[in-house]
């Protein structure tokens, strides 16, 4: 496995009066990177910016360059690197803190691992990987579980399935 090379920036606007957040809500840079390092599966050396930004900044983006006026978790920005440079500039990736705090609590899972999953996840797409048809996304989130897997982190999908699985256990015993 090749290097990839962080460079990891998070918001000024996340520490601001107007957005309930701190920089104790966002993982240190560190971790953040060894994530994405892990699911870079390229054999060349790359480099990939991550931005950890506010829901305003990332439904800008999302209306901007989607057409989806709404914030969401992650979005990525692949780059095409011109031939001549050795180094692969994979692209960008937009961390929305705010969503992945509200998406962990929703699914009663870890803020960690969600953060963990949405690196990973942003980090595939750079590469190449989709979700649109079935096939791509089986194939994705199979990568996506053996990637976080070999991170420490239980499978993103098996906790849906499960708290899924709960629920409607819990409303049929009401």
């Amino acid at each position: 496995m090749m290097t990839v090379t962080v460079e990891v920036s998070i918001s000024d606007d996340l520490a601001s009066d107007a957005c309930e957040f701190t920089d104790d809500d966002v993982p240190e840079p560190e971790l953040l990177q060894a994530w994405a390092a892990a699911a870079y599966l390229g054999d060349t050396p790359a480099v990939v910016s991550l931005l950890v930004t506010t829901a305003d900044e990332v439904q800008s983006l999302n209306k901007q360059y989607r057409d989806k006026d709404k914030p969401t978790n992650v979005l990525s920005f692949p780059m095409q690197s011109p031939e001549e440079i050795d180094v692969s500039l994979l692209g960008d990736i937009v961390l929305c803190a705010p969503v992945i705090k509200q998406e962990a609590q929703q699914q009663s899972k870890s803020e960690l691992s969600h953060w963990a999953h949405m690196v990973v996840h942003g980090m595939l797409h750079l590469q190449g990987y989709d979700h649109i048809d079935n096939a791509d996304a089986e194939q994705m989130e199979q990568l996506e579980i053996d990637i976080l897997d070999q991170l420490g982190f239980a499978s993103p999908y098996l906790e849906i399935i499960e708290n899924n699985l709960l629920k409607k256990q819990n409303e049929s015993s009401e």
